[in-house]
């Protein structure tokens, strides 16, 4: 059976064991058994407080909602928001109610999917303040081997990516924090709990488990691993499919041909993938109540597919085939386009040629491929 941390939680008590705890967790902190880490921490040890990253500790609020302090109906823990217009951090007030800090997300193995973030910036804080942080480790549900796209640029940090990894980077979460601390000389007091059973070349589907998707816009695996190239489109004023029952899985606009554009999608013969032709009224986010053509993508091959290549060639191919096709503007004046921000530098709007992009972003996967290696927990 593949063990999460949390499942192997009782090897590592003395971890956590006489200390005032406070908890990074998401609806998909869960025991194999789909009990909630709240509650097994709450019951096993002292659990001082809840810190809520995006989408709230329950999982109720939006992709992009703020999120509020409050206290947990169910526990009477107080909860702090680690999603503030403000701020995305862990205070020193916050940090004098707890005397360690334990991190228990499921990520989805993707640069701009923002859990990744709010980890790490909660492992700064603790480092500052020289309190312990302990991530209860998680399988990587995009296998621990395949590495996709380009290393994000410094000079493009966000919150939607934050550290030089590749768009796909195949590693855990504990890998990640152990990478960033040594890397940057953080030196963090970091433990990380570490999983059972799980192999690097695992996808999620081989491991038993039951998806418990990670936020609102990610219901299924086949959603998680189409992510990394479709997201991309949050970037542009094409529909990535939010407001519709599958999310990340078209892509579509009410300029877009969709037979046409399905038609040589499929031409191009992508491993793993075939193209649909889709029409579809966003209920929320771009395009809402209008009538939007495009194309659903439908996995044939877990393990064939690219998906970070797919998103970019169907991106490429919408580019030469509708002018009405634009990348959004910055959010901030002065700020940079989103889409440079989810690419990691400029290269989707300055780049023209399709191929000579995709070989650049292979190169720095095979880089990148090496260098985590150094980190690799299993």
């Amino acid at each position: 059976m593949i063990r999460n941390g949390i499942d192997c939680i009782d090897d590592y008590a003395h971890l956590l064991a006489g200390k005032r705890l406070g908890l990074i967790t998401s609806p998909t902190g869960l025991t194999a058994g789909l009990e909630s880490t709240i509650r097994v921490l709450h019951e096993k040890f002292e659990l001082a407080a809840l810190f809520s990253p995006e989408h709230g500790v329950r999982g109720d609020r939006h992709a992009g909602a703020l999120v509020d302090d409050y206290e947990d109906p169910l526990t009477g823990v107080p909860v702090y928001s680690l999603y503030r217009g403000d701020s995305k951090r862990l205070t020193p007030e916050m940090l004098d109610k707890v005397d360690a800090v334990v991190y228990d997300i499921q990520d989805v193995g993707v640069r701009y999917y923002t859990f990744i973030y709010t980890m790490l910036y909660a492992m700064e804080d603790c480092a500052k303040a020289n309190k312990p942080f302990v991530v209860l480790d998680r399988i990587n549900p995009l296998d621990g081997v395949t590495v996709e796209g380009n290393a994000l640029r410094p000079e493009y940090r966000s919150f939607v990516g934050n550290y030089s990894l590749c768009v796909r980077y195949g590693l855990t979460a504990g890998e990640v924090a152990a990478m960033v601390s040594a890397e940057t000389g953080l030196n963090a007091r970091l433990s990380v709990v570490r999983c059972e059973g799980w192999e690097r070349e695992m996808l999620f589907p081989d491991t038993g488990r039951v998806w418990v998707p990670p936020s609102l816009g990610v219901p299924r695996f086949e959603t998680a691993l189409l992510y990394s190239g479709t997201c991309l489109f949050e970037g542009t004023n094409l529909s990535e499919g939010r407001g519709t029952t599958s999310p990340f899985e078209i892509v579509g606009a009410p300029f877009v041909r969709a037979e046409e554009l399905a038609e040589e999608m499929n031409r191009k013969a992508l491993p793993g993938v075939r193209f649909r032709p889709v029409y579809f009224k966003p209920t929320f986010s771009k395009h809402t109540g209008e009538l939007c053509a495009g194309v659903q993508l439908h996995v044939t091959d877990f393990r064939a597919l690219r998906p970070l290549e797919t998103g970019v060639r169907l991106m490429y191919e919408l580019r030469r085939r509708y002018g009405q096709f634009e990348f959004l503007p910055p959010v901030r004046e002065n700020g940079r386009p989103f889409i440079d921000l989810l690419g990691g530098d400029r290269s989707y709007r300055e780049e023209m040629d399709e191929e000579a992009l995709l070989e650049r972003f292979r190169e720095e996967s095979r880089a990148f491929s090496k260098r985590k290696q150094a980190y690799h927990l299993y």
